[in-house]
């Protein structure tokens, strides 16, 4: 069966991997429609198990040769603790995600569809890694994909 591949953290990680995550300041919560049940949430473990999640997949896009370079300067433990509360978020839990709008944040960025597809796969190995069901990972890409549209910069 193939994979679902969308790309979609790559928003919140390039985001966040551009300067952005040095900061330590909250900033206003960006509101998105989160899950009305937090069945994937579970699925996930959690705020722990997102976190673990995340802390993995920060490393990973650090020491990925194709996207690492937008991560090097990146506060990777502020970088983990964002994506982990976008991801809580969307799936039901009880987190806030305090971000700069995407669109806003990827303008100048030069960001390809490969560029976010490299993220993607990034995701799925350390989904992977962490024994999340593919089809909790499939609901999850599913719930990001929409940020693709305003990401990709260099159509």
């Amino acid at each position: 069966m193939p994979r679902f591949i969308t790309g979609v953290l790559v928003a919140t990680c390039f985001t966040l991997g551009t300067g952005l995550a040095h900061s330590q300041s909250t900033s206003t919560p960006i509101v998105r429609s989160a899950a009305t049940d937090d069945s994937l949430y579970k699925a996930f473990g959690e705020k722990a198990g997102l976190s673990a999640l995340m802390e993995d997949f920060v490393k990973r896009l650090v020491a990925d040769k194709r996207i690492g370079a937008f991560f090097k300067d990146t506060n990777q433990a502020h970088l983990a603790e964002q994506l982990t509360d976008q991801l809580c978020m969307l799936s039901g839990g009880p987190c806030v995600y305090r971000g700069v709008p995407m669109k806003d944040a990827h303008a100048d960025m030069d960001i390809t569809k490969a560029d976010f597809n490299a993220l993607v796969e990034v995701l799925q190995v350390s989904m992977e890694a962490k024994g999340i069901p593919f089809g909790a990972q499939n609901r999850m890409l599913a719930r990001l994909a929409p940020m693709h549209r305003e990401v990709v910069t260099v159509r």
